[in-house]
């Protein structure tokens, strides 16, 4: 995933204080939850809207370009003048910071090469911390694959691939990470597909929850070349997060299968 910039008034936001009990990493404010968007509760969720990320990125975040209907969140991308992008995106993130635990989304990702599909956790210098980050990426030149990758303290390069049965753009498929202080694992559809032990590529601060639809002119070497023919959606049926310790709370959850 690509740096990011926040808006002075989501900073604003972000910088409320919570009542919170503790939880792993000082700063985690969330606790277990799910997710299956019956609406769009805003008071747990920030929907970005009316700014891009930087260069790299093609389309402005638009809140037009967020809506839930019949259970499921849609995230489009459109052509659509907006700002300085010719094009328009959709993003909603957690008010919230959460440490360790087991993160879970059932989605369903965009055509188009150039597209970006992304369920991550995400902290960074706009929440005066260190750039922390774990990664679900499917891209659109190649939507068989899941890239998956960390960032600690603004150093990425960890990037793995794993395949998704039948293309991830193709139906809804579930993708978990489980974060602990001594390891992280992968998961996509309830099967483990990547584990990561060393300390050095585990992050260590709380994180907000992201889901994410963007593209790009300029990354062609890694997302494909930007090719755009009609209006694409990213749809996310749940997200959910299990704190350690607590019970699994669906029974698709990876959490009910942790020793």
């Amino acid at each position: 995933m690509i740096k990011r910039t926040i808006q002075p008034a989501l900073a604003a936001i972000l910088a409320a204080t919570f009542s919170v009990p503790a939880f792993a990493q000082e700063g985690a404010t969330g606790a277990s939850f799910v997710e299956n968007f019956d609406r769009l509760d805003t008071s747990v969720w920030y929907v970005s809207d009316g700014w891009n990320n930087g260069a790299h990125q093609n389309c402005t975040w638009s809140k037009d370009q967020v809506q839930v209907k019949d259970g499921v969140l849609s995230l489009t991308f459109e052509k659509r003048k907006l700002g300085e992008r010719d094009f328009t995106c959709g993003e909603i993130q957690t008010r919230k910071r959460f440490g360790y635990g087991t993160y879970e989304v059932r989605m369903k990702t965009a055509d188009g090469s150039g597209l970006n599909s992304a369920f991550f956790t995400y902290i960074g210098p706009a929440d005066k911390k260190p750039h922390d980050e774990i990664d679900f990426e499917v891209l659109g030149k190649n939507p068989a694959k899941v890239q998956l990758n960390q960032y600690v303290s603004g150093k990425g390069g960890n990037e793995a691939l794993a395949d998704v049965p039948g293309g991830a753009n193709r139906g809804f498929n579930d993708y978990a990470f489980v974060w602990e202080k001594e390891r992280l694992r992968y998961y996509v559809n309830g099967r483990l597909v990547h584990e990561v032990t060393d300390a050095t590529k585990l992050p260590v601060n709380a994180q907000k929850i992201f889901v994410s639809l963007w593209g790009t002119d300029t990354l062609s070497n890694w997302m494909g070349a930007f090719s755009y023919t009609a209006p694409t959606s990213m749809q996310i049926d749940r997200i959910a997060f299990t704190a350690p310790g607590d019970k699994c709370q669906f029974s698709e959850s990876v959490a009910c299968t942790l020793n």
